[in-house]
């Protein structure tokens, strides 16, 4: 008997339906589960408990939406049922962006795509004309975007030209990959927006030289080398937010906003937050204030021998920092020269899109969760955040990684956004009632924080504020709402773009454009009013202001740190490598 030297045979190409029909059900049973937060469903029996009780309120209105429905439906029918000269010139090719590839442009998928737009103008509008208070209103729009993004024909298997047409030149193949993809996804609970493989902190992201001179189960202190052969005396003291990493603001050599300020003379200390074990559950917003931003505060200090620092706060970063400040001053205490606040709130009168998910009922059974303790999953923050632009951050990757089996590009501002940070349930269940709920950060002694009320107009060193125009996070009107609030003069800059391009848009680039204006009327639209455009990065503008507030120029420090506190690791340390899985 021989030995067979025939060879294996090939891989049977994968049967597309069978393979669409597993993708149809993963994707559904991925939506359904681990791959969307509770706050990021929409909640269809109160969503319809809502708009039947807003369009009661005005039924000539909700008769005359449906007959116009009805009657521009029929016009479709007629015109995908008798194509004529006249009917193509009435049914254009879609112009929404979901639909531009030719393959829409045949009869039934050219059909879909005109139905679903129509049905969504006709809920969008049904939505607009119901009569609900502001909160109710607000709500029922949210769920009805959610439930108009998601039921896209572009988003599945069946009713996706272009993933049909795929799938037949590739044999199965794209299936194949996408049915792979969305496994890995519904594993990790997050839809992948970037080619996780690209990037790697330490490696080619966060890799401005420096060392951890300070470290505590809070948060690793920072310091950068200097670039210049002299700095100014006052260092500055970066506190970014503690839902995210720190490297938003250190990414890669070129947008990194940290070598930039070290570039331009400053000796830069950065608070990287510690991603929180369950074991920390039950730090408290005190904590974060006295074990992380004073405490960086006085270290920096320490080590620079300064009596004074600057110091800079993004997004809640900014909120720690002016209550820190508050608190400081409360307590006789001036450490810092000057403050600069990104896309901050500390006036939570109009929080934008997010008040969608915060009321009464949310935050109550959040203090119950958290009554023990616990954390707070940085993917649950990270997921509702994606929810406020599904149509950009959820659906597109569907499309492309689980549908078409392609692999997203590489891009470190979303490598970034999916690298989540847990928070304690404690501080996290105190923030929201206090600031998104009551808002009572805005009212002098309302709150006592390390032991003393806290009074924001005590905050009274210079300061720049920084806003972004397309903010949906921290709209840039509410942003300004700090002004009254602060006790210092301040500069008040409106960034182009939104919550996180707004602020990473480096000098080298001269991209965009920021709006400045001198004047500080009550009014948000009264100082846009008399604001002047200005072309390229915000950076510069700001350089030159902090120049004011560095002091004189000395010696460049040798090295990180100082006796007392000498370099642990080298940056960007432990803490902002720990990622959640």
């Amino acid at each position: 008997m021989t030995e067979s030297t025939s060879k294996p045979a090939a891989e049977s190409p994968p049967d597309p339906a069978a393979a669409f029909a597993e993708l149809n059900r993963m994707l559904f049973a991925g939506s359904a589960g681990k791959l969307d937060a509770a706050q990021a469903r929409p909640d269809l029996a109160q969503m319809m408990q809502l708009f039947t009780a807003g369009m009661a309120q005005d039924s000539e209105r909700w008769l005359e939406l449906n007959n116009r429905y009805y009657r521009e439906h029929l016009a479709l029918w007629q015109a995908c049922a008798n194509p004529s000269a006249d009917s193509a010139a009435a049914l254009p090719p879609p112009t929404d962006r979901r639909f531009r590839a030719p393959e829409w442009r045949e009869p039934y998928y050219s059909y879909l795509a005109h139905s679903y737009l129509l049905s969504a103008r006709w809920l969008e509008e049904m939505t607009a004309a119901a009569k609900l208070d502001a909160h109710a209103k607000h709500k029922l729009e949210f769920y009805t975007r959610q439930m108009i993004d998601a039921l896209s024909p572009a988003n599945y298997p069946w009713t996706n030209p272009e993933a049909i047409r795929l799938a037949a030149e590739t044999d199965g193949k794209s299936l194949n990959r996408g049915l792979k993809n969305l496994a890995a996804d519904i594993d990790k609970g997050l839809v992948s927006m970037t080619d996780e493989t690209a990037f790697e902190v330490g490696r080619n992201l966060a890799i401005t030289p420096g060392a951890v001179v300070y470290e505590n189960d809070f948060m690793q202190l920072l310091q950068y080398d200097p670039l210049t052969g002299t700095v100014f005396e006052r260092p500055l003291v970066m506190v970014p937010p503690c839902i995210n990493k720190y490297y938003i603001l250190d990414l890669q050599p070129d947008n990194s906003y940290v070598r930039h300020a070290v570039a331009a003379g400053h000796t830069v200390f950065m608070v990287s937050w510690r991603n929180m074990p369950a074991e920390m559950g039950h730090a408290t917003w005190d904590d974060y204030l006295e074990h992380g931003v004073m405490r960086a505060l006085t270290v920096a200090q320490d080590i620079s021998g300064a009596a004074q620092v600057n110091a800079l706060g993004f997004c809640v970063g900014g909120t720690l920092l002016a209550c820190a400040l508050a608190v400081m001053r409360a307590r006789g205490e001036d450490p810092v020269a000057s403050a600069t606040f990104l896309t901050t709130m500390l006036d939570f009168s109009d929080t934008g899109e997010l008040s969608v998910f915060i009321d009464e009922p949310y935050v109550a059974a959040r203090e119950a969760e958290f009554a023990q303790g616990g954390v707070l999953k940085g993917r649950e923050l990270a997921l509702t955040f994606a929810s406020l632009r599904a149509n950009d951050l959820i659906w597109p990757y569907v499309v492309n990684n689980y549908l078409k089996g392609r692999t997203p590009e590489a891009f470190d501002l979303l490598y970034w956004n999916s690298d989540s940070t847990n928070l304690p349930g404690a501080m996290y269940k105190y923030y929201v009632r206090n600031t998104y709920l009551e808002n009572n950060l805005r009212t002098p002694g309302k709150l006592t924080m390390c032991g003393v009320p806290v009074d924001l107009a005590n905050v009274d060193m210079p300061a720049y504020l920084l806003a972004a125009r397309e903010d949906h996070i921290v709209p840039w009107r509410t942003a300004y709402g700090s002004v009254p609030l602060l006790g210092g003069p301040l500069q008040f800059v409106l960034a182009a773009s939104g919550h996180i391009a707004g602020v990473i848009n480096p000098a080298a680039r001269n991209k965009r454009n920021y709006w400045t204006n001198d004047r500080l009327p009550p009014e948000a639209e009264a100082w846009l009013e008399g604001a002047a455009s200005q072309p390229g990065s915000w950076w510069p503008h700001w350089t030159a202001w902090l120049a004011q507030y560095g002091g004189a120029r000395v010696a460049a420090p040798a090295a990180p740190g100082n006796a007392r506190y000498p370099a642990i690791e080298p940056a960007p340390g432990r803490y902002v490598k720990a990622r959640n899985t």
